[in-house]
């Protein structure tokens, strides 16, 4: 896999400091033992998920955070706009098992600054944190024919990063009780976040969503119940 990222060559007299956030130990081992064997790469701190790594990276003060999308507590993409809020001098990338169009316009809008699926050499995924570190950005290559949509800040969905999450689960058919269990949250919080999301779509009914949730690539066809 050659990976997509801007021609930017990094150049530093210290290490790229590193925070890994995944919430599979043998994934994270991995990981770090592919990283481990470069000289110009640290392994500052581990993560099992978005708010410790948020908590973390406060005191660590890493100079990128590679984290998995999908994890409880707080999900990457979820995790993501928090530093780009608290800490936008930490740079995010996305790492994944999912080639998802969605996953990658709702990380661009998060403000990550890269996206690479799980299956990436260890060369590529240095070059991805070279080029990161360097000021750029570095994505796989499977995302170039999604990369214009995905470019766009704006597709016309007004809803949070938790809400999209939470009306992609509810469009392929999770009740309220197994979204809850998705997302560690309480079922009370997924009516909320259901309530809000038909009042800014203005949209009343379960069909309605999942129509709307159809529209916008956030789920397909064929993986919505019925």
């Amino acid at each position: 896999m050659t990976m997509t990222s801007e021609a930017i060559v990094f150049s530093s007299d210290r290490p790229i400091r590193i925070l890994l956030c995944d919430d599979h130990a043998l994934v994270m081992d991995g990981i770090r033992s592919r990283l481990e064997c470069y000289a110009h790469i640290a392994i500052v701190g581990e993560a099992c998920n978005g708010q410790q790594a948020l908590d973390l990276a406060e005191n660590l003060k890493p100079d990128i955070v590679l984290m998995d999308i999908s994890m409880p507590v707080m999900n990457g993409l979820e995790a993501a706009e928090k530093f780009r809020e608290t800490l936008p001098g930490i740079k995010v990338i996305m790492l994944s098992m999912h080639e998802n169009p969605e996953y990658l316009r709702t990380a661009k809008q998060a403000g990550v600054r890269g996206f690479i699926l799980k299956d990436v050499s260890s060369n590529d995924m240095v070059k991805a944190l070279e080029s990161i570190a360097a000021g750029g950005e570095a994505y796989s290559p499977s995302f170039d024919r999604i990369d214009s949509t995905a470019d766009s800040n704006d597709d016309g969905m007004p809803l949070t990063t938790r809400e999209r999450t939470v009306l992609r689960l509810l469009a392929q058919g999770a009740s309220n009780k197994h979204v809850a269990r998705e997302l560690d949250i309480s079922v009370r919080t997924v009516e909320t976040h259901r309530r809000n999301i038909k009042r800014k779509l203005g949209i009343d009914s379960s069909a309605g969503l999942v129509r709307y949730a159809i529209e916008k690539g956030l789920v397909t066809l064929a993986s919505t119940a019925g």
